[in-house]
């Protein structure tokens, strides 16, 4: 039995992130096959949510790059992995000595999520704690109203290249941690970093979920280096021609860019699908 995994933005979204209409359509044909199917993003399920909703995604689902599995079945975590007090102390340093501004993300007793963020110092710092709360909908809440209770599943901050840079250069060595960055959407002058626990990535949520749906094939999709972990425990993993260089080396195939529906193509090719 296969499972198709998808990452979504820059792989399964277009550029706009949405789902297209041939993209829907083709998740419909893969549905009436019986083709199991799931996703695996560095969103949290907040950011995921409205962007698969109304395909029909049943089964337990990746966020966070593995940090968290969410199952529909139960509406609720199977998994979570979240960040250690040396952990936290770690980050907090080297972004404190880099002058960037820490974004802690936690899960709360209910399942239910905030952000909690040190002092905001930039316009951009500032725009980006109100998106979360405007686009997402969580509580956000400066750092000294962190409950004792809440476990922190990802630290995130958004800042120049070199400051970001010198960050990930800073806990590289910390054998817990695991950090992923890039060019953020909110200027081109700007980066953004995500920290989390090392054993939450996307590869190893996904060999959980092929254990526990006794999945004989895992067929993924990705475009980035978050991706690389999914890669390397897939029987067949795929790179749209958007893809980073290092994940079209890993990949089986590169195939066709994600703003046409390369992804979608593919599919119906690979698995024989018509409409």
């Amino acid at each position: 039995m296969d499972l198709v995994v998808f990452d979504l933005d820059g792989t399964l979204l277009n550029a706009n992130s949405e789902v297209s209409p041939y993209t829907r359509d083709t998740l419909r044909l893969l549905s009436e096959q019986g083709i199991l199917y799931t996703v695996a993003t560095g969103r949290a399920l907040h950011g995921a949510r409205d962007v698969i909703a109304g395909h029909p995604f049943t089964l337990p689902q990746v966020f966070k790059n593995g940090v968290m599995i969410w199952s529909p079945a139960t509406e609720g975590y199977s998994h979570h992995t979240h960040l250690s007090l040396d952990d936290l102390r770690h980050v907090l340093e080297a972004m404190l000595s880099q002058g960037v501004t820490a974004f802690l993300f936690t899960l709360e007793p209910g399942d239910e999520h905030a952000v909690y963020h040190q002092p905001l110092k930039t316009d951009y710092e500032r725009d980006l704690a109100e998106n979360y709360l405007a686009r997402n909908g969580v509580r956000v809440e400066p750092v000294a109203a962190l409950p004792a209770a809440a476990e922190i599943s990802n630290i995130s901050a958004l800042g120049p290249e070199s400051a970001v840079d010198r960050v990930a250069q800073l806990i590289a060595d910390e054998p817990g941690l695991i950090a992923y960055a890039g060019p953020a959407i909110e200027g081109d002058d700007l980066w953004w970093i995500d920290i989390h626990h090392i054993e939450a990535s996307k590869g190893n949520a996904v060999q959980v979920l092929r254990e526990e749906l006794g999945i004989s094939r895992v067929v993924c999709f990705g475009d980035s280096d978050n991706d690389l972990s999914m890669f390397q425990i897939a029987d067949e993993a795929y790179a749209p021609k958007n893809a980073r260089d290092d994940v079209k080396a890993l990949a089986t195939a590169v195939i066709g860019h994600h703003d046409e529906d390369g992804i979608a193509r593919f599919l119906r090719e690979r698995f024989n699908l018509s409409a």
